[in-house]
């Protein structure tokens, strides 16, 4: 296994994240919890236009959103991927939703690793199943 299997990056904007070894500790221990192991794992924290453009050019989706997940895993229960976070999109649904900067920052990345290990938010049931787990892990952070 990678010593340090999860790398953080920042694309088209000023950002400096804080606490990189207890996220990556957390991060890790969410993988494990749902049976998976992290062998490659990137985040790119970028702006709302980089981030628009990704999603154009690669889901066909002409709109803004806060994170894309890219799952390039090639075997079960190994995680490869890279997950893409708006800063200004978390920092807009920060105030939008009344909490800290760093918690709805939180919130986006578990969901992405959520999304690796297999949740989806698609459906109404499926969207209160991965709140339910962005939940329970954001208070193993905290």
């Amino acid at each position: 296994m990678n010593p340090n299997p999860i790398s953080f990056f920042k694309q088209d904007i000023a950002f400096r994240l804080n606490k990189k070894e207890q996220l990556c500790k957390w991060i890790t221990a969410a993988a494990k919890k749902e049976g998976f192991e992290i062998v490659e794992l990137n985040y790119v924290f970028c702006s709302d236009p980089y981030l628009k453009k990704m999603n154009v050019k690669f889901l066909k989706h002409n709109y803004f959103t806060d994170i894309i997940t890219f799952d390039n895993s090639m075997v079960k229960k190994k995680i490869v991927g890279d997950i893409f976070i708006s800063i200004d999109t978390v920092r807009f649904n920060a105030k939008q939703y009344a909490t800290t900067f760093d918690n709805e920052l939180h919130r986006v990345m578990i969901h992405g690793l959520l999304h690796l290990t297999g949740y989806k938010d698609k459906s109404p049931a499926n969207q209160k199943e991965m709140r339910m787990m962005e939940d329970f892990w954001l208070k193993k952070f905290l």
